[in-house]
């Protein structure tokens, strides 16, 4: 069993994975994405428990890095249920990636290393908020495709 401070340090790392989690998960929410903001909520408390208990329960001659590859194999699972393939395109690969991307941020918070978690949310968040720019521009310019055709 982890001494108490050990604990309440945890108790920050769950709190902070939360909030960061929350942030990708927002993004999605507001999109209407399958994946939304409590999936990745929850995603985010599970991944640093598991993170924080290989390193601070377990014993220091065991392997700790064969936790973090059980969780990536896991949200691998998780990330394929939000991928729908149809005639025409695939759908959710982005929902995947951020789920992914939130179980990296977890292990980083997890491990202590509470800077690159931070940066890695907030750079996620710069990537999947950049899509309504992105279609926008992409709408433009197949406007401005079909306008030179027409003529």
């Amino acid at each position: 069993m982890m001494p108490l401070n050990q604990q309440l340090i945890t108790v920050f790392k769950l709190c902070l994975a939360t909030a960061l989690a929350a942030v990708i998960g927002y993004e999605r929410e507001k999109y209407s994405k399958p994946a939304g903001l409590r999936t990745h909520m929850i995603l985010a408390i599970g991944c640093t428990i598991l993170t924080v208990l290989s390193f601070d329960v377990f014993p220091v001659p065991t392997d700790n890095s064969r936790i973090a590859a059980a969780i990536i194999t896991g949200i691998g699972f998780i990330g394929a249920g939000t991928v729908l393939q149809t005639r025409e395109r695939i759908v959710g690969l982005t929902t995947a990636a951020s789920i992914w991307l939130t179980a990296s941020i977890s292990l980083s918070v997890g491990t202590g290393n509470y800077v690159i978690a931070v940066a890695g949310t907030f750079l996620g968040y710069l990537v999947l908020e950049s899509k309504p720019f992105q279609k926008k521009n992409v709408d433009k310019e197949r406007e401005e495709v079909r306008v030179h055709l027409l003529e």
